[in-house]
C-alpha cells in the first residue's frame, strides 16, 4: 500500500467521521469528488455535493489546493482533514 495513505475525515454537515485510504498519485480535487460521491451512497442521498466544498487541515485550517496531487501536499498517514 505504498500508493495510498490513511486519513481521518470529518464531515460537519452530517456530523460523521471516517477513516479513508486515499491514493497519493491523484489530484486532491479528484479525491474530493470520489469521496463526495461515496458520501451520497452512504447517507442515502442526504449528503449534497457543493461546488465550493473543500478539504481543510483539521490542525492548521489550511485549504488543500484541488489542483495539486495528494503527494504534493503535506497529507500523510494519520492526517486529519475536514470536508466543508
Amino acid at each position: 500500500m505504498n500508493n495510498k495513505i490513511l486519513i481521518g475525515l470529518y464531515i460537519p454537515l452530517i456530523e460523521k467521521s471516517y477513516d479513508v485510504y486515499i491514493p497519493i498519485n491523484k489530484k486532491v480535487g479528484t479525491v474530493k469528488k470520489l469521496i463526495e460521491e461515496g458520501l451520497i451512497e452512504l447517507t442515502d442521498h442526504s449528503y449534497v455535493i457543493k461546488e465550493d466544498s473543500n478539504f481543510y487541515s483539521k490542525e492548521t485550517g489550511q485549504i488543500y489546493d484541488v489542483n495539486k496531487s495528494v503527494r504534493e501536499t503535506d497529507l500523510k498517514n494519520g492526517s486529519r482533514i475536514i470536508l466543508i
